[in-house]
């Protein structure tokens, strides 16, 4: 996935418009009484800390929407490695637009630059294994698209992208169906073949008798919640050659090497996408 196929797609340029709508309103009023637009400047986005970059082609995006004037240089692209005081945009024009569009490019860029950083972490420490470091749903409204490609910046694996493109049942669904029957799970997973047949289907199961349930239709993915590591041991030995396992329920990053160990195929974190601290970046500039 591609950043100019997910404006394109998801509609991120039209976010990128409605939030420089929420910050400028009817005009940048300290900017438009105090600063001549006649006046040029170079600036340059630098990292504040080591981070993995993410979102520079959206901070240009915003600085095109403000001046299509401004010229704006991607000197470290998104997935790279920058250290505390590197250079990451250079930019170059009326320094009232560089002032108005800087807030919301460093918005952005440091949401994108935190959610990086951490799945780089995450993939960083299952590397041995070969695990694949996926994200969920628990994405800021609005603003999914950017936070998943963050993700790809880091090393990580998108999983569904919405409600649309993967049968996902869970818990609450199995409550619903048929009275949720845990020793006929494979039932579950016909019907959601039979109802979407060109999607994948994962099933969430929460014991090794409910694996084996699910497994008599052998669904593409069985996420394998809230486990012990012995029993993710278990559930993936059993679900070998038949379905993929995902493991899932709050795994911390001390705790993934172990969750790796026990063979699963992937991992699936929403802290990538709901608690990555912003990583801490800054517009320094100077008129020419």
């Amino acid at each position: 996935m591609k950043l100019n196929d997910i404006m394109q797609e998801q509609g991120a340029v039209a976010v990128v418009e409605a939030a420089l709508r929420e910050d400028i309103g009817n005009g940048d009023v300290t900017t438009l009484a105090l600063v001549n637009p006649a006046i040029i400047a170079t600036g340059e986005i630098l990292a504040r800390e080591a981070c993995v970059v993410a979102g520079g082609s959206v901070a240009c995006k915003v600085l095109e929407v403000v001046d299509p004037e401004l010229t704006a240089i991607v000197l470290v692209p998104d997935g790279g490695v920058v250290a505390a005081g590197d250079a990451i945009i250079s930019i170059r024009g009326s320094a009232a637009s560089i002032l108005t569009a800087e807030r919301t490019a460093l918005n952005f860029m440091q949401r994108m630059c935190g959610i990086a950083t951490l799945t780089r972490q995450f993939v960083d420490a299952v590397r041995p294994f070969g695990t694949l470091i996926l994200d969920t749903r628990k994405t800021t409204p609005n603003l999914r698209a950017f936070e998943k490609y963050a993700v790809l910046c880091g090393g990580g694996t998108n999983h569904r992208f919405g409600l649309y493109d993967r049968v996902l049942v869970k818990d609450n669904h199995r409550q619903l169906w048929q009275g949720g029957d845990p020793d006929r799970l494979d039932l579950a997973v016909a019907a959601a073949r039979q109802a979407f047949p060109g999607l994948m289907v994962e099933m969430e199961v929460e014991s090794l008798a409910e694996c084996r349930s699910a497994l008599r239709a052998a669904p593409e993915w069985i996420m394998l919640d809230n486990m012990s590591c012995e029993m993710m041991r278990e559930c993936v030995a059993i679900c070998r050659g038949v379905s993929r396992t995902e493991a899932s329920g709050g795994i911390t990053l001390d705790q993934a090497r172990a969750v790796a160990e026990t063979g699963v195929d992937a991992i699936s974190l929403g802290c990538l996408t709901h608690s990555a601290a912003a990583v801490d970046l800054a517009l320094d500039w100077s008129i020419v």
